[in-house]
């Protein structure tokens, strides 16, 4: 479900040249900053790139995914 609301010019500003740098739509960029910052006031140890990157990483398809290989395991 969505819901309207209201923001500051400024930021729906910055938010639209994000998305199209991003590839997201500019609610959907909304919804990204606000997950970052929701994860990084409840992890504030963590640096907030770091944040963003697992956001991103957690995102992507699983069949898209390179599975782990241990430096030990690999020849």
């Amino acid at each position: 479900m969505t819901m309207p609301v209201r923001i500051d010019e400024e930021l729906y500003a910055a938010a639209k040249n994000e998305a199209q740098a991003e590839h997201r739509t500019i609610a959907g960029q909304i919804e990204f900053w606000a997950k970052v910052g929701r994860a990084a006031l409840d992890n504030p140890d963590l640096p907030v790139s770091f944040i963003a990157d697992s956001l991103i990483s957690m995102a992507e398809p699983r069949h898209r995914a390179t599975p782990f290989v241990p430096r030990s395991t690999a020849n």
